[in-house]
């Protein structure tokens, strides 16, 4: 089987310093550097140095960022097949900045990613009837997400979405076409429209994603572990203790290790604990991609560290 992510590929631009600009203030970074990243692309990435077959579907741009994204994937085990460039627009990039304790703001400029539409959809079809779960995140345009759910829920597709980052709303139809939807708890309070503080809250909030049609409800409480519910059953997943110096990209650890385990034939329970030490685990790297965990790495920390819930 396989994996499909059909999602954002960006160059990330990050810059470290002792703290996070307040509106209007200027500070100095102490390290800058380019890494490549996207949800999309993390995603893959995050899957296949577990081992996984996956495939990715987007865009890049005709420009210099778009060549080495393009080069670097394929290092990484990432099939690109689905992937073409956009001669007439930049590459989407993200303009991160990391603190010293690993929190970071970021601002995304599309480029190529905002030019994705139903006809790249279609380069889903082919590879579709061979895969296990679609991977979907929201830094490229609603409407293919949209059409890429319908057609991954009519051929009996597990649909993974990531809504990141989060709208005001989604369409209604959107939700029953969701197998499990994966937001932090920042972007579940925008779309449910209330502050998630706790257990209480993160159950309130499941709750209104199942009525909403989803089957699976894990939101990621970063720190403080993620929550997971379905209409019959809820529980809290705890956090996977590491010294976390960046926080870049573990939500897309966790989703395409999550993805992985289950690909790999593994339970949901299972693929949840691998989602969390995964994203634990990357949070104590700089970076994106360079900073996910191989197999080998994810199955000694599973093996050696008794991590149960």
């Amino acid at each position: 089987m396989s994996l499909i992510v059909f999602g954002s590929i960006n160059m990330d631009l990050v810059a470290q310093t002792s703290h996070l600009p307040k509106p209007g203030e200027t500070v100095s970074g102490n390290q800058f550097f380019t890494v490549p990243g996207g949800k999309g692309a993390n995603q893959a990435v995050a899957a296949a140095k577990l081992g996984v077959n996956t495939y990715l579907i987007g865009r890049v741009g005709g420009d210099s960022l778009g060549q080495e994204l393009l080069s670097n994937l394929p290092a990484l085990n990432v099939n690109i097949d689905g992937v073409i460039v956009d001669k007439n627009i930049n590459s989407g990039v993200a303009i991160i900045s990391v603190d010293q304790v690993g929190e970071n703001s970021i601002i995304v400029v599309p480029g190529a990613n905002g030019n994705i539409d139903n006809s790249d959809v279609q380069r889903l079809e082919t590879i579709l009837p061979n895969a296990r779960a679609l991977l979907l995140q929201l830094e490229i345009p609603l409407s293919p997400v949209k059409t890429a759910a319908e057609m991954a829920k009519n051929a009996g597709i597990t649909v993974i979405l990531d809504p990141a980052p989060a709208p005001d709303s989604l369409p209604d139809p959107l939700y029953p076409l969701i197998d499990i939807i994966t937001p932090n708890e920042t972007e579940a309070a925008k779309l449910v429209g209330f502050e998630i503080k706790n257990r209480e809250t993160a159950e309130k909030a499941a709750q209104v994603f199942l009525n909403w049609g989803v089957k699976n409800v894990v939101i990621k409480l970063g720190a403080k572990g993620a929550f997971y519910a379905t209409k019959n059953q809820s529980w809290l997943i705890p956090p996977y203790p590491v010294n976390a110096i960046d926080t870049v990209a573990a939500g897309d650890g966790f989703n395409g290790a999550m993805a992985a385990a289950l690909d790999r034939g593994l339970s949901l329970h299972d693929g949840l604990k691998w989602g969390a030490v995964a994203g634990a685990l990357t949070t104590t790297k700089r970076g994106a991609q360079t900073a996910l965990p191989n197999l080998e790495t994810l199955e000694f920390y599973l093996s050696q560290y008794s991590y149960s819930y």
